[in-house]
């Protein structure tokens, strides 16, 4: 055990948060804090500081369990993995390797979710893996991807949050989901900023703006039309700043000025005073941002919505300007650095395109197979779990919950019940994890060293400050022990700065270009991390021979702000100053107009539900309901609803409700409050069982990012007999 404390990051959202781990007299170890990080100073909310909890040999596995007689039972690791390997070489052997597949999580650390998507390709040789980030940020990546020619959740530093004139927040309630970022919100005010924020719901974040725009769920893409077609009429648009670093203004310009105020105001709700009032907070400062979350983003329209958003900054010149920009608050751990490196369907490591020849001759050189070996794009995560029991016989499963957390949640369970055969590792026993035939206990945050990329393109390192419990392995050495029964003798390390060693070489000359990063740079200094794109020159490298020809950036330089010494330091906290990551350099409008959400009210489905997160739960509640602290403070599920609707229900605040939609049924307590539209419910997705809010949610696809309609759904509530 060490004596000192042991700096590193919290094991929940994208903020990553810094916190030390100090051990105690009796074993195991007590968060303190570490002021000198400058993301949170110190500062962490109740998940961070109860994160020890989950590391309690009584709430975590602690052996691997086979499936026998119909029952989980105790196993040895040997029989374990064995049974693992057997079922995939038969399954393969039998329906051909795309019989197999694998799904990931974003909070793997970048070297197992590096680890992961090679062993898919190299061992298994599927085209079949995807991971539950697609849900958090894909519709936001496939905009600024559009837009910009690179993706990354904030192109600048939270810091400059404070700086800028006015921020639009929309779809985002960081008060509840990473409450340490509102200070920077706070101190935006203070500094005589403005906060705009977009959400149906009055929520904590809301409480906190100048200005509460308040749409109906859906409309959002409708709502930035809207905005754009003032900026036009009222001759705020940057003129010279489209025509010298843009593109296909005309069309967007046409496409938003079908979507005048008063018709925006039919579709969103939104008056046309507040409409005027926000075009003149956000036009009026030298400077401006917009931000994004899952609103705008879980929509099968999401892509064309943010990009409405990214338009807006464009046409005012808010975008690779200082403290200006637009920027996607992502919400997993390590979402950015999880779809960065492999583990997400059509893409390779350093955010390369699978049907790239040259990204696969590049990284089939670094795993020394032949590119040809190499499988193509595979089906996204919903369309993955879709297919389950079907084309996709078997499965292994690595962080993360889907019987909770995806679209459609009971077809979901029952596509996972039809497998032939499921394989988990988890640090708990989920409710997916429950149904495997082979779940493998795995280390966790604190007991196992890795790196992070935080929404800020910010990569961390997390240090190891305890031993895991016997009996528990680690996801690198689960893959090392599977791919050498599976004929795969060499290239799964199970050390992480190994692995990280060779990530830096696949990756070098990609758009997340990670390969001037090492672990002896995280650590130096405050411990404040490298954001990327961060290139090496080829010899810092370990095999410069491998890298010599990619070692130049893609973007031509992505508009560094940062060079020299200092960005030796820090990689590159600020993209797009100079010129966007496009061949041509300018940024490109994408012209988009409204279209209903996939599923719209109606007589038998009157009303919208919306889902989101509170705050002393995260995503699907595995590990945090787990901690006696966490749900005294938010014990389950709840229908949040407005006082008009709860009169015409003759529903009384903790009434039990259900919500009904086309894919099933919640039962939960009422929570009545005017801070809701009334035409609209609200249900957090951390819950399984009764109250599961995924139950009732849409799989429709966004045809871009295949990101599902999590956030707008039609459904009939009324009042159920009991409590649940």
């Amino acid at each position: 055990m060490p004596t000192a404390s042991t700096p590193t990051h919290c094991p929940y959202c994208a903020l990553q948060c810094g916190m030390a781990l100090s051990p105690l007299p009796a074993g195991g170890v007590e968060v303190v804090e570490r002021p000198d990080f400058p993301v949170n100073r110190g500062a962490l909310c109740g998940k961070g500081r109860t994160a020890p909890a989950v590391l309690s040999s009584g709430v975590r596995l602690t052996s691997p369990l086979v499936r026998s007689g119909g029952s989980l039972v105790p196993a040895g690791w040997e029989e374990a993995l064995d049974r693992i390997a057997g079922e995939f070489a038969r399954v393969r052997a039998a329906h051909g390797a795309d019989a197999l597949g694998v799904f990931g999580g974003g909070g793997l650390t970048n070297e197992k979710a590096y680890a992961l998507g090679k062993f898919a390709r190299v061992v298994l040789g599927t085209s079949q893996i995807d991971y539950n980030g697609r849900f958090c940020m894909s519709s936001a990546a496939a905009a600024g991807i559009k837009a910009f020619g690179l993706d990354r959740g904030l192109p600048f530093p939270m810091e400059d949050i404070p700086r800028t004139g006015c921020v639009i927040l929309v779809g985002s309630n960081p008060a509840e989901t990473m409450p340490p970022a509102l200070r920077f919100f706070d101190e935006l005010r203070e500094n005589g900023g403005t906060l705009i924020v977009v959400d149906p719901r009055r929520t904590r974040t809301a409480e906190h703006a100048d200005l509460h725009l308040a749409p109906r769920p859906g409309t959002d893409l409708a709502l930035a039309l809207g905005l754009l077609h003032l900026i036009v009429a009222e001759g705020r648009v940057d003129e010279e700043y489209v025509r010298e670093r843009t593109t296909g203004w005309e069309d967007a310009r046409a496409a938003a000025m079908a979507h005048w105020p008063e018709y925006v105001e039919r579709i969103t709700g939104v008056s046309v005073p507040q409409l005027r009032q926000a075009v003149r907070l956000f036009c009026e400062p030298a400077a401006a941002m917009v931000l994004t979350a899952r609103g705008p983003e879980q929509q099968s329209k999401g892509t064309d919505t943010v990009g409405a958003w990214i338009n807006l900054c464009l046409a005012t010149g808010r975008a690779g300007r200082p403290f200006s920009g637009y920027g996607c608050l992502t919400g997993q751990g390590n979402g950015q650095g999880g779809r960065e490196h492999g583990q997400k369907a059509d893409q390779l490591p350093g955010y390369r395109k699978l049907d790239d020849p040259a990204a696969r001759r590049h990284v089939a050189g670094v795993w020394g197979v032949d590119p040809d070996s190499l499988p193509g794009p595979g089906r996204s995560a919903y369309e993955l779990l879709d297919a389950l029991g079907s084309d996709v016989r078997s499965l292994l499963l690595m962080g993360s919950n889907p019987v909770v957390s995806a679209p459609r949640a009971a077809h979901v369970e029952e596509r996972i019940r039809s497998l032939d055969f499921l394989a988990v590792c988890d640090v708990v026993l989920s409710e997916t994890a429950a149904l495997a035939d082979v779940v493998l206990p795995v280390t966790q945050w604190a007991e196992e060293t890795g790196t992070t990329t935080s929404l800020e393109g910010r990569v961390l390192l997390r240090r190891r400050a305890l031993a895991a419990p016997d009996g528990v392995r680690s996801d690198l050495e689960v893959l090392h022990g599977l791919a050498a029964r599976l004929g795969v003798e060499k290239g799964f390390p199970t050390d992480p700065e190994e692995v990280f060693e060779e990530l830096r070489r696949a990756s070098a000359g990609g758009i997340a270009d990670y390969s001037g990063i090492s672990y002896r740079r995280l650590a130096e200094g405050a411990g404040e991390g490298v954001f990327w794109p961060c290139p090496a020159d080829p010899a810092d490298l370990e095999d410069p021979e491998a890298t010599s020809e990619l070692t130049e950036p893609v973007d031509g330089g992505a508009g560094r702000q940062d060079g020299g010494a200092g960005r030796r330091e820090r990689g590159t906290p600020r993209l797009f100053l100079d010129r966007f990551a496009t061949e041509d350099g300018r940024a490109r409008f994408v012209p988009v107009s409204h279209r209903p959400a996939a599923e719209e009210p109606d007589e038998d489905y009157p009303v919208l539900l919306t889902t989101g997160r509170v705050v002393a739960q995260y995503q699907s509640g595995a590990q945090t309901r787990r901690v006696d602290e966490l749900n005294a403070a938010a014990p389950g599920p709840f229908v949040e609803l407005h006082p008009r609707l709860a009169a015409r229900l003759g529903a009384a605040e903790g009434d039990a409700l259900a919500v009904v939609s086309r894919r099933g049924r919640a039962v939960a307590p009422a929570r009545i409050t005017p801070g809701i539209r009334p035409d609209t419910v609200f249900m957090p997705f951390h819950w399984p069982g009764e109250g599961r809010a995924n139950s009732l949610t849409n799989p429709a696809l966004d045809p871009t990012s295949r990101m599902p309609e999590f956030k707008v759904c039609a459904v009939r509530v009324e009042k159920a007999a009991g409590t649940p």
